[in-house]
């Protein structure tokens, strides 16, 4: 059974680990600190428990099993999803050997759900259009093509408050 609550402090490596694995790349993937570090990937982490930072954590039988979360940017300091500045980006990452048993279907509907209870009305995220069956899960739930930014696709889902 899968089981889904707000992420604990004592938790962020495993999210840091989550959103590592949320980084597509067919090849030459750096090491996870060096990646997570590196210009322009930095500001999805760096002093994260800031205002309007949410992340849930997914359990089967209390094991982690994936992770979803969101943080706002502003003009100055965009994200590779930005839309705009009410509009918080999302990141999501199951581990492998958790893949295709629905935890991904369900830690985003539990995050939109604390997005609308947060009081947004949009979520917005970056996706590698190769990794196909993030496109597939993002296009099921509703999320629509936004633009380009680099090589990556910005879609967004608006949801009712």
């Amino acid at each position: 059974m899968i089981h889904i609550r707000p992420m604990e402090p004592q938790e962020y490596e495993f999210l840091m680990d989550m959103h590592y694995e949320s980084i597509h790349m067919e090849q030459g993937k750096p090491p996870r600190d060096e990646l997570l570090n590196s210009t322009g990937m930095v500001k999805y982490n760096e002093n994260w428990g800031r205002q309007g930072d949410t992340a849930l954590i997914a359990l089967i039988d209390n094991i982690p099993a994936g992770a979803a979360w969101y943080r706002l940017f502003d003009e100055s300091n965009q994200g590779y999803g930005f839309v705009d500045a009410q509009t918080p980006e999302l990141g999501v990452a199951i581990r492998s050997d958790y893949r295709q048993q629905g935890v991904g279907s369900r830690l985003m509907q539990a995050i939109t759900q604390q997005a609308v209870t947060e009081g947004y009305t949009s979520l917005s995220l970056s996706v590698d259009p190769g990794n196909q069956a993030a496109v597939r899960l993002y296009d099921r739930l509703g999320f629509q093509f936004h633009g380009i930014s680099g090589t990556s696709w910005t879609m967004k889902l608006d949801i009712a408050n």
